[in-house]
């Protein structure tokens, strides 16, 4: 098939972030999100859950531009992985903060970070920020109970300054310092090996992805979002050095808003930079990246590979929040966090370049749409990190 013919059967696969929300809500974001956007944009969408053979899935009926196409889109399921390394209590977790804290320090990362991209490191300061403030306050409680009654008031100030924390802890749904803190050490304290578990399933998806290759699709597109991005480019350029890459069905990766430099700027990613390095001079995997501005919580328009050093990247786009979403619902979400984190997921007002529902199940292949648009003008590729090399292949 050439990148020009319409794609009648696509397979996607979603692997997401570090997030303990399971399949069945990016499912329920899918159908809603798309409903939404077929009507602002004028197209047929309907989407069908499917579970089958130990797997998450959902099917996709689309007619777009007078051609009909029908997407099966599977989730990479890990979420049950990042539920369990977020089981800290919280005397292991400030003792998790101040390794993280101290890794990004001494290794100079945290400032060359700072220097690509100020805005995700402010939002990377905001549970070091938060959960110092939670002890600080509950600190002080000790502290004015010990002033207030001497040696008798060490048991009510240890209770106070305990009580505070649980109170914190349990409130984190709704301010998310803990999550937050579990999200970078996780990536941070895994640059050399994954988990067990997590490298297991990791073995699993490449196996699920070469299947899908050889079933006749006419593309074959993985979609990472966040940390899911980086475990995507892990996940293709090992396959193909693996040689589990076959056949001519074209196979291409979708990165949003993703977070490499907070991992790839470490001393010891050298497996990550000597992925990012091979995906990004591969001519069989088709590469774009999106990112936006908007997105506090991302690299935007930083070329992942370029930026770590280790070479050229992929196409750069960006989702451009401020022209793509109404002037009134920009400015409700500008200020939150999660919903610009996760826009790319969701439809968009006055779609531009980039409609997620389009991509994911419209007629053209991720190549055949983006081909031929240049990257963003903005496009970063200066690389800070002192550290750039690679592991033994």
């Amino acid at each position: 098939m050439t990148q020009a013919s319409p794609v009648r059967k696509r397979r996607v696969f979603y692997l997401p972030g570090y997030d303990p929300m399971p399949a069945r809500h990016y499912r329920e974001i899918y159908r809603r999100e798309g409903a939404a956007q077929a009507e602002i944009s004028g197209y047929g969408l309907q989407v069908q859950a499917v579970a089958a053979d130990g797997r998450y899935a959902w099917q996709v009926a689309a007619e777009m531009d007078g051609a009909e196409t029908r997407t099966d889109i599977e989730f990479l399921t890990w979420n049950d992985i990042v539920v369990a390394s977020m089981q800290a209590g919280i005397p292991a977790s400030y003792w998790l903060l101040l390794r993280t804290l101290w890794l990004y320090l001494r290794s100079g990362t945290l400032f060359a970070l700072v220097r690509l991209r100020p805005a995700p490191m402010i939002a990377a300061f905001y549970p070091v920020l938060l959960l110092l403030g939670q002890l600080g306050l509950g600190l002080l409680a000790l502290w004015l109970a010990v002033l207030a009654l001497g040696w008798w008031g060490w048991p009510i100030g240890i209770a106070a300054l305990t009580a505070i924390l649980v109170v914190f802890k349990r409130l984190d749904k709704k301010i998310y310092a803990y999550y937050l803190l579990y999200v970078y050490a996780f990536s941070a304290w895994h640059t050399e090996g994954y988990p067990p578990a997590l490298r297991q399933r990791l073995e699993g998806f490449k196996r699920r992805i070469a299947q899908a290759l050889a079933e006749g699709n006419d593309e074959v597109l993985v979609v990472g979002h966040s940390v899911g991005a980086h475990l995507g480019v892990e996940l293709l350029a090992e396959m193909e050095r693996e040689g589990m890459i076959t056949g001519d069905t074209p196979l291409a990766l979708l990165t949003l808003g993703h977070v490499v430099p907070m991992i790839s700027y470490l001393p010891k990613a050298r497996r990550l930079r000597r992925n990012l390095h091979a995906l990004g001079k591969s001519r069989r995997i088709y590469w774009v990246d999106v990112t936006a501005p908007g997105d506090g919580g991302c690299f935007a328009l930083c070329d992942p590979v370029a930026v770590s050093g280790v070479g050229a990247g992929p196409k750069i786009l960006s989702a451009a929040f401020s022209k793509t979403l109404s002037p009134e619902r920009f400015a409700r979400q500008k200020r939150a966090f999660f919903k610009q984190h996760f826009q790319y997921l969701h439809a968009f007002d006055r779609p531009g370049i980039y409609d997620y529902f389009a991509i994911t199940a419209g007629p053209l292949t991720l190549e055949g749409r983006f081909g031929a648009q240049p990257s963003s003008p903005s496009r970063r590729s200066r690389c800070y990190s002192k550290y750039t090399d690679i592991a033994d292949v």
